[in-house]
């Protein structure tokens, strides 16, 4: 349980008092208690007040904003500042400032602008944290550590070359392995000595972000960098376990950030936390896929929603502000998917720099009458009401999505077959259908135990991992139904292909072959035409982006291509295999088919919608000690009639037990238990 020091849904978030005068934060602190604000994040970006000099510390200032704070009841995170260096660092250090892409030195500024493999970054965040922990570490008001923030941006520096060279010595051990994982001989690439290693970015292998020579190359350099900044957070984290023993340790993650594993961060975390920064346009079930798959990172876990705006962000094109209701909803959809916290980015509006624009409970005006203000206070007061009755509660799901960050690196280095293809919309194609069903669904890793789940689904899984084909094949074997696609099992986890015929090492289980794939220009399409309706699944669909060429090897065709010199071929298959079934999906097909692809197979296996699907309605379940609490959100801008069954449960908000058809207005919530 997350919250075992503040007993509720912690409701706040980023507070910079350090920008404004002791008589703003009195009024400040006012109106946290009139919007039920009761935690703050505090010394997020304060490494340079904090430390003005080498060896000169001064907490005076800090002393007070947690003084006060805590006097005042509110819980404390406590950010140990270092996701940015302070000026005199990177001057009297120049190694602690980055080298970009292009090879170029970068001077002091902005934020994320130290390098990972720093010697002097990692002895100064590790001192900082260490003393912050060492000095406020019996804090009657802290609840949790937040380390750094929003980790990310990658290093090409001779600091960073050194150590990749080391890196890659430790995960190869000899220089004879790593050419052969690299696949040197092409290109006349074979090196001869760790100290020939050079890192890949515009001066080298790369050009373009993620075209690349050598993928092998690439993809562990975005292994060495994720890597890297994982050890500046984990010398953080020791050094304030040295003094800080019973008080979680998080950093905020920010959901498919494609630069960093998340699932092998989660495992150094106590809590995982993250930023939810959706577009006006962002469809609601992609944001649900994001928070499931933060909940996935802890198997299940809840998390932290550590920042969400409450009305309007400000580094967008257009920066929309968030409708009436909007904030509120977007706020239980993260509690639906396993939040334990909903918290902001900003308590006060910034009044200089890059985000002066973006939104925060408190705006410029400086006083509690504006709408943001009104509707923060609104939902403040319901999770009060709410107090801790979905704390630790779990997502139940017999569906997992197979998630990988190396994965997706490998996908997009590939030197083809379409720049169309993306990892995440095709995860998401899948998400979708299912959140569409109204089906509980985890996001899980290739390393989770598939042992929960009835229907595991791998959308383009490219790179096949040591172990993870027996995985399926055992699962499959047992009973389970494994779902995979289009240009799957092509290359192991150095990038290297899988001799012997597509799928790979999948061959086996989904009873196929895939000899050719063909990637379409765009606009173009093939149709999907089934032999026979099998459930849901009937006529034809449109279908593009990339068409796997299979035949078929003891596994049945459902559907047939339509057109092209490879009509007739199968591009739906279906393999028994032992007590279960494997499905490949050959080619890219609409929304059509995959609601009634991932309807046909939810009936198969017995998985039935949590309540009738009506369309813009998203509903999810949490539950803990045999108690069921279901959320119902409208995303419509219209009210939705829902069907809630027979039996009457008591809704958590309005206090009303409700049954039978609910007219759910727009943007509204309904949180029913029994």
């Amino acid at each position: 349980m997350i919250n075992n020091k503040l007993p509720k849904i912690w409701y706040g978030g980023d507070y910079n008092p350090e920008q404004w005068d002791s008589e703003i934060m009195n009024e400040d602190l006012r109106m946290f208690k009139l919007a039920g604000i009761d935690i703050a994040t505090v010394n997020v970006f304060s490494w340079a007040r904090i430390q003005p000099s080498e060896e000169k510390y001064d907490f005076s200032e800090l002393d007070q904003i947690m003084d006060k704070l805590q006097k005042d009841g509110i819980a404390i995170c406590l950010a140990t500042s270092t996701g940015a260096h302070p000026a005199w660092m990177a001057k009297r250090h120049p190694d602690v400032t980055r080298v970009d892409y292009e090879g170029r030195k970068r001077k002091f500024g902005g934020r994320h602008n130290s390098c990972p493999n720093s010697p002097a970054y990692r002895k100064y965040s590790a001192l900082i944290a260490g003393k912050l922990a060492e000095r406020y570490h019996n804090a009657p008001g802290l609840v949790v550590w937040h380390i750094s923030n929003e980790y990310g941006g990658y290093c090409y520096c001779d600091n960073c070359e050194r150590e990749f060279r080391v890196w890659a010595q430790k995960r190869y051990g000899t220089i004879d392995a790593l050419n052969k994982a690299w696949y040197t001989s092409f290109w006349g690439h074979t090196f001869y000595d760790w100290d020939e290693i050079v890192v890949p970015n515009a001066l080298s292998e790369e050009w373009a972000g993620n075209r690349t020579n050598f993928q092998s190359i690439s993809l562990d350099y975005r292994r060495f960098q994720s890597d890297s900044m994982l050890e500046c957070y984990k010398l953080e984290h020791e050094a304030i376990r040295k003094h800080s023993s019973d008080v979680l340790i998080t950093t905020n993650l920010m959901g498919t950030y494609p630069e960093l594993d998340y699932f092998k961060w989660a495992k150094e975390m106590d809590v995982v936390s993250w930023d939810n920064y959706p577009s006006i346009d962002t469809p609601f079930s992609f944001t649900g896929m994001t928070h499931s798959l933060m909940r996935g990172l802890k198997s299940g876990q809840p998390f932290m929603l550590m920042e969400q705006t409450p009305s309007q962000q400000n580094w967008q094109a257009y920066n929309a502000l968030k409708r009436p209701g909007v904030m509120r909803l977007w706020s239980y959809q993260a509690i639906a998917h396993g939040a334990d916290t909903v918290m902001f980015f900003q308590l006060r509006r910034s009044i200089g720099a890059c985000e002066k624009y973006h939104g925060a409970v408190i705006e410029h005006v400086g006083h509690e009458h504006t709408r943001v203000f009104r509707e923060c206070a609104e939902l403040g007061s319901e999770l009060q009401k709410l107090g801790g009755q979905l704390l630790d509660s779990r997502t139940e799901a017999k569906v997992g999505i197979v998630y990988d960050w190396e994965n997706r690196w490998a996908v997009e280095l590939s030197s083809g077959p379409s720049v169309a293809l993306k990892y995440v919309d095709e995860v998401h194609r899948y998400y979708e259908a299912l959140s569409e069903l109204n089906v509980a669904t985890d996001m899980i890793s290739v390393e989770e135990s598939l042992d929960k789940y009835q229907v595991v689904i791998a959308p383009v899984m490219y790179m096949v991992k040591e172990g993870f084909a027996e995985k399926v094949e055992a699962f499959v074997a047992r009973g389970g139904t494994f779902i995979t696609t289009f240009f799957s099992g092509i290359v192991n986890e150095n990038d290297i292909v899988t001799t012997g015929g597509y799928p790979g090492k999948l061959r086996k289980v989904l009873g196929i072959w895939a000899e050719e794939i063909d990637a379409l220009m765009p606009g173009k399409t093939n149709e999907m035409v089934v032999r026979a309706q099998r459930g849901e699944l009937s006529g034809s669909y449109s279908c593009g982006i990339l068409c796997d060429l299979i035949h078929t090897e003891g596994a049945e065709t459902i559907a047939e291509y339509g057109s092209d010199f490879y009509q007739g071929m199968p591009v739906l298959t279906v393999n028994g295999f032992g007590a279960g079934k494997a499905w490949y999906v050959a080619s890219s097909p609409d929304g059509a088919f995959m609601k009634s692809f991932m309807a046909t197979v939810c009936e198969e296996n017995g998985i039935a919608s949590l309540l009738p699907p009506v369309p813009g309605v998203e509903v999810t379940e949490r539950s803990k000690d045999g108690v069921s609490f279901l959320f119902v959100m409208n995303h419509n801008d219209a009210a939705a009639k829902v069907e809630l069954g027979e039996t009457a449960r008591q809704e958590l908000l309005s206090g009303e037990s409700l049954s039978g058809s609910f007219d759910l207005p727009a943007k509204g919530v309904l949180i029913l238990k029994g």
